[in-house]
C-alpha cells in the first residue's frame, strides 16, 4: 500500500485527540499520522509522547510556543518528503473532518495531485456554523476565484490530500501564511505549477469541544495575500 500520512496540527486538543486517534486507527488503512503540536498548556502534546510507544504509527514534532497553523503544515510537509511518504494528508484533531471521507480521499488522488474536500462543490455543506461566519467564508472563497482564477469552489478548507510529489514542486521557505490564507496560497501556487486539483464533497461539522481558533486577523491576512498572489504569480 501507498505510503500515506495525516499531518494534525495541535494547540489545545486533548479534549479531541484521545477520541480521534481511534477513529483514524479503526479504519484500517495502515496509515500513520503526525501530530504537530505548538505547545499546547492541556498535555496534549505530552498525551501523544505517552502513546507513542504502543501506538509505533503516531509521530510527534513539539514546537515551542504558538507558531501558527501554516508553520505547522510546511513543517509537516517537510517531515513527509524527509521520510518519503507517497500521500499527505491536512486534518484537523476537532472532528469538523469527518475520518470516514479519508477513503474517498484516497480513491480520488488516483487521478489527482492535489484533493480538497469541498464544503461548497454541491450547495453548502457546513453544519452547525453561525450564519454570519458561513456567509464570510462563502463569499471569501467566491473572492478568491475571482481575484485569482483558480478553479477551485473551496480554495479555504483544510482536509486535504497530496502527492508528495506535488508538495515537491512548492518552495516551502517562500510560504509564510498562516489559516485561511496557507490553504489559499498552497493551492494557488500548485494549480500555477500544473497540478491537477480536485475536489470532492463533504459535509464539515464545527467542533463540538475545544476553541476555534479562528480570528479577524486571520481573515484580513487572507484577503490581503490574494492580492499579493494576483501581483505576483505563483513563484
Amino acid at each position: 500500500m501507498p505510503k500515506t500520512l495525516i499531518i494534525i496540527p495541535t494547540y489545545n486538543e486533548i479534549e479531541n485527540l484521545p477520541l480521534m486517534i481511534p477513529a483514524l486507527e479503526a479504519l484500517d488503512l495502515g496509515l500513520e499520522v503526525l501530530i504537530v503540536d505548538d505547545g499546547s498548556p492541556d498535555g496534549t502534546g505530552a498525551w501523544v509522547k505517552e502513546q507513542q510507544a504502543a501506538k509505533p504509527h503516531l509521530h510527534l514534532i513539539a514546537r515551542k510556543g504558538k507558531q501558527g497553523l501554516g508553520s505547522a503544515y510546511v513543517r509537516g510537509f517537510r517531515y513527509a518528503l524527509e521520510h518519503n511518504y507517497d500521500f499527505v494528508f491536512e486534518m484537523d484533531a476537532d472532528f469538523s473532518h469527518d475520518p470516514s471521507y479519508l477513503k474517498d480521499f484516497l480513491a480520488a488522488i488516483q487521478d489527482a495531485d492535489v484533493v480538497i474536500g469541498s464544503r461548497y462543490i454541491n450547495g453548502v455543506n457546513v453544519v452547525n456554523w453561525p450564519m454570519s461566519r458561513l456567509l464570510l467564508s462563502y463569499f471569501a472563497n467566491m473572492y478568491a476565484r475571482w481575484i485569482t482564477g483558480i478553479p477551485v469552489r473551496d480554495a479555504t478548507g483544510g482536509f486535504k490530500c497530496f502527492r508528495a510529489d506535488a508538495l515537491r514542486k512548492l518552495n516551502l521557505d517562500g510560504i509564510s501564511s498562516g489559516g485561511y490564507s496557507f490553504q489559499i496560497e498552497v493551492n494557488y501556487k500548485l494549480w500555477k505549477k500544473g497540478c491537477r486539483i480536485r475536489e470532492i464533497p463533504i459535509i464539515f461539522k464545527d467542533r463540538t469541544a475545544g476553541t476555534s481558533k479562528m480570528s479577524g486577523g486571520i481573515i484580513r491576512e487572507a484577503l490581503f495575500l490574494l492580492i499579493k498572489l494576483r501581483l505576483g504569480g505563483g513563484r
